[in-house]
């Protein structure tokens, strides 16, 4: 949904909904936001149910062009709203009052650092118990019932509750189209009593939003500009390298702009791969520090000038805080901000309008181009081993690159060795590729596989994930099924948490092993489609790949992959010795 569009209902104003449970479904509360939802393109809604909820969830229910997905539990519904997010650009969960809301507090937090309208929705006490001293349920025992909204404070960007029916129209539609306008996630709470009850501020449809666009100084736009295209065109070879930005300032379009009209080399930032179509002629890699796409690293750090487009320098993206350029050759392009080297900086410019005006003011450069392919080498290939050699993870990923990706397929890399595994996949035009890097929390990919496949019905989403990831969050395999999903899930079986001992090893990195395919097969229990394999010569994974995009393309697919416990990439190893230098630096001293 672009800043500045009307969003419409696709309803007809006058369609009635289905009677509710108890009640009429007209002119109520309830109606209102499920008819809001669908408007701004929510059309699945992620739920655990519990008492203060269950009136609402009848609303929801009710509304014809809303569906709403039971979860195991609120964590993976907070999950897969964020996965549905990325897709869709907007997502949805409901959970119930405090137990289900600081269950959903994880998964809420990983969408706010990753830039996601994600609307948390909660089911909260009867109206008439705020302002008493009553003790209620699902609380700390205390009448105190501001906890659960102090703790969503900080990691959303607007909180509602509603208690009173004369304001909830405008504390509804001030948290929503807030969500839409920061791109981070709102917390609503609504008063169980109250989603049945008609108003007359509910009486007709919503009013669509009307999101103004961004516009930028003018004056600060042609300055920044100027500048930066003085500071570039008197640099021998300069380098565009996009970040995870990208996404949240809507500019991905005005990057290729800039990108062809420059004739500069691009790069990722390993977050936002994806972002950046890599089949574009000028495409060099993952810009990653010491793990970076083979040739991309040199080209990046030994150019005279590199424009940062959205980037985020965190720990783990800078390898530790190891990445080799200098901040006085840099061109810092954030979603509202421009800065150039060490000297001036630009506010309220925003990313799209800059690139644009950009792109027409460079003279056209492909100096670093050229170095890239003089020096290219092409990728090895895994060597060839007998047919009976236990499959190498390094195997895996080539039959993954080779025989299952294309643009109607999406990656889904869980926090781990899948991170960089993943990050070496070439992806096809139209391929989507997901994963969470800056907050980093395991068991992510279960929940956001379930979001974004509800949401990409398009597409087969392809999901990397560990065993130790798995364990944390596996039980939504089973909404998978019932909503009939077809996902192919690797499940890599090597025996513990592989990233962690490549960052400091201990007996706490070795986990219980699970029967993980045997667990999948007892969730299906026989009902819906669901295939599960255990593969552990490439010769078995041959034929797994073939069976799932073959006999079983209509299904789930879980593939259990077993793979040594030492067996990572290197980047895994190379990362996890900086990552763990940078984690044990000394106190300064006092």
């Amino acid at each position: 949904m672009e800043a500045g569009n009307k969003i419409r209902s696709s309803a007809h104003p006058n369609s009635l909904a289905p009677p509710v449970c108890g009640g009429a479904s007209r002119g109520t509360l309830g109606r209102y936001l499920a008819r809001r939802l669908v408007e701004i393109g929510v059309k699945d809604v992620f739920s655990v149910p519990g008492d203060f909820n269950l009136t609402l969830l009848d609303h929801l229910i009710a509304e014809p062009e809303l569906n709403l997905i039971g979860c195991c539990n609120e964590l993976n519904a907070g999950y897969a709203a964020d996965g549905y997010a990325r897709s869709k650009g907007v997502g949805a969960c409901v959970v119930t009052f405090t137990v289900g809301g600081l269950s959903a507090l994880n998964a809420i937090a990983g969408a706010y650092s990753e830039n996601l309208p994600v609307i948390c929705i909660v089911g909260g006490p009867n109206s008439n118990d705020y302002g008493t001293n009553r003790i209620l349920h699902h609380t700390i025992g205390l009448p105190d019932f501001s906890q659960e909204l102090r703790c969503f404070q900080t990691i959303t960007c607007a909180q509602a509750v509603v208690n009173n029916l004369d304001d909830a129209h405008e504390l509804i539609d001030t948290a929503i189209s807030t969500a839409l306008k920061e791109s981070k996630p709102v917390y609503i709470s609504i008063s169980c009593n109250l989603p049945g009850i008609p108003h007359p501020t509910f009486a007709r449809e919503p009013v669509p939003f009307l999101l103004a666009p961004k516009v930028s100084n003018q004056l600060g736009l042609e300055a920044a500009v100027e500048a930066t295209a003085d500071f570039l065109n008197k640099a021998v070879k300069p380098v565009l390298v996009g970040g995870p930005k990208l996404r949240v300032a809507k500019a991905q379009e005005a990057f290729v702009e800039l990108a062809d009209a420059s004739g500069y080399p691009i790069a990722v930032m390993p977050s936002a791969k994806g972002l950046v179509p890599e089949h574009h002629p000028h495409f060099i890699g993952t810009y990653w520090g010491a793990v970076s796409t083979s040739f991309c690293g040199e080209i990046v750090e030994s150019a005279d000038a590199y424009v940062f487009v959205g980037p985020i320098f965190n720990d783990y993206s800078s390898v530790g805080y190891s990445l080799l350029f200098t901040k006085e050759k840099a061109v810092i392009v954030q979603p509202n901000r421009v800065t150039i080297g060490n000297g001036p900086s630009f506010g309220w410019v925003f990313m799209t309008d800059f690139l644009s005006a950009l792109a027409k003011k460079l003279k056209r450069n492909s100096t670093a181009v050229e170095n890239y392919r003089r020096i290219f080498i092409p990728p090895g290939m895994p060597l060839k081993r007998g047919n009976d050699e236990p499959l190498r993870v390094n195997v895996l990923f080539k039959h993954i690159q080779q025989d299952m990706l294309s643009g109607e397929s999406a990656v889904i890399a869980e926090t781990g060795d899948s991170w960089f595994n993943c990050q070496k996949l070439q992806l096809p035009e139209n391929c989507g590729y997901e994963f969470q890097m800056q907050y980093g929390s395991i068991g992510w990919s279960v929940g956001a596989t379930l979001g974004y496949a509800q949401a990409a019905k398009d597409k087969r989403v392809i999901a990397c994930i560990g065993d130790g990831s798995f364990q944390v969050t596996a039980q939504d395999i089973s909404t998978m099924i019932r909503c009939g999903q077809r996902s192919i899930i690797f499940l890599i079986n090597n025996g513990g948490y592989t990233i962690e001992v490549e960052i400091h090893d201990g007996p706490y990195n070795v986990i219980k092993n699970w029967n993980y395919s045997g667990l999948v097969d007892a969730i299906h229990n026989g009902d819906g489609k669901c295939w599960t394999a255990k593969v552990r010569t490439e010769e078995e994974l041959k034929e797994a790949i073939s069976t799932a995009t073959g006999a079983k393309r209509d299904s789930l697919c879980f593939i259990e992959v077993f793979a040594h416990k030492d067996d990572t990439s290197k980047e895994l190893l190379e990362w996890g010795s900086r990552v763990s230098s940078a984690n044990s630096r000394p106190p300064n001293p006092q």
